[in-house]
């Protein structure tokens, strides 16, 4: 079995509704304040339990205040949790949290960038920060800066890049010490094509060098290009964790196929009731379903070639993350009101 780099027992995070406003609703808990009033407090993150071993991709969704921003920095022990643990790299993000934040790279949606600073200077001082050698960090430097086509800007002062330019810088800062483990909290966001794709790229590298990643993104084409698995947040629970290819079987049902014929069906369809059921059509094309298509397609193949129809295509219609995502996310709201 794969090490596992992330491990999480019913991580949880709760916050006095002062502090984190009431979206969700707050529930009074035990704790009294001096008026002897129960203190009331939110639940941004709600049991979640995962684990995720090396050389993984996670792509973590949700909609905005479900939890991921807060799981993030929990499993960055930048949060303590009010109940649960979480375990990076085999250390508890409590106990062993320097150890932790030396472990892992983290990308926060909004990284705090020293505007004064020049790149170069930027990256000098966060590696001293993580230990590195002044040669070690001469290295990763020119090497990421490389990658990401920043080369040419390394002197220039972080006050005169573009949005892009500084959200590659942030990334650069987070893979600077080589962390075994990254977090990437929106890692494409303000970012032309061509900067995101560098990106996707990059942390794609990353995981065949074995480098276990967990990315919270609202980009779902790139989170299903990205990811092994795809978590699903909604209101600090995990409800969907799988592959995208399982989890469009299993929400979405069987696979829509279509067929193209090189002519029109000509009244055919009725010739195929007992194979397959057809839910759409039109005039040289139809699509059905069918839960063994292994057995379903051949068959039908060989009774349209029985009936002389030439058969052009027969192929899987695709299916977006976003049909999973929206499909969840519809009936979490439906089951919560």
């Amino acid at each position: 079995m794969p090490e596992l780099m992330i491990r999480t027992e019913n991580l949880t995070k709760r916050f006095p509704c002062s502090m984190a406003g009431s979206e969700r609703g707050c529930a009074p808990l035990d704790a009294r304040t001096a008026g002897g009033e129960a203190l009331r407090w939110f639940t941004a993150v709600d049991h979640v339990t995962f684990d995720v071993p090396a050389g993984e991709i996670v792509a973590l969704l949700g909609p905005n205040g479900a939890g991921k921003t807060t799981t993030v920095r929990m499993l960055a022990s930048i949060l303590k949790p009010s109940e649960g643990w979480a375990r990076v790299v085999g250390f508890d993000t409590v106990r062993d949290a320097r150890r932790v934040r030396h472990a892992v790279g983290l990308l926060t949606e909004f990284p705090g960038l020293y505007l004064r600073m020049r790149a170069d200077e930027y990256l000098a001082f966060f590696g001293e920060l993580q230990g590195l050698s002044a040669g070690r960090i001469r290295h990763r430097t020119e090497a990421l800066m490389e990658r990401f086509g920043l080369a040419e800007a390394r002197h220039q002062r972080l006050a005169e890049y573009s949005k892009g330019m500084r959200q590659k810088l942030a990334l650069m800062r987070a893979m600077l010490h080589d962390p075994e483990v990254l977090l990437l909290d929106e890692p494409t966001s303000a970012m032309d094509p061509h900067s995101a794709k560098q990106v996707r790229d990059a942390i794609l590298d990353l995981r065949h060098e074995r480098r276990t990643i967990l990315v919270c993104t609202h980009n779902l084409t790139e989170a299903e290009s990205l990811a092994d698995r795809i978590a699903i947040i909604r209101r600090g629970q995990i409800v969907a964790l799988d592959t995208p290819t399982r989890l469009k079987a299993r929400l979405l049902g069987p696979p829509l196929l279509k067929v193209q014929l090189a002519h029109s069906l000509d009244g055919c369809l009725p010739a195929l009731a007992d194979l397959v059921q057809v839910e759409t059509w039109g005039d040289t094309w139809f699509r059905y379903r069918t839960p063994s298509p292994e057995t379903t397609n051949p068959a039908l193949l060989a009774r349209l070639a029985g009936m002389n129809a030439r058969v052009l295509t027969l192929s899987e219609v695709p299916r977006s993350l976003e049909d999973v995502y929206l499909r969840i996310v519809e009936s979490e709201d439906e089951h919560g009101r």
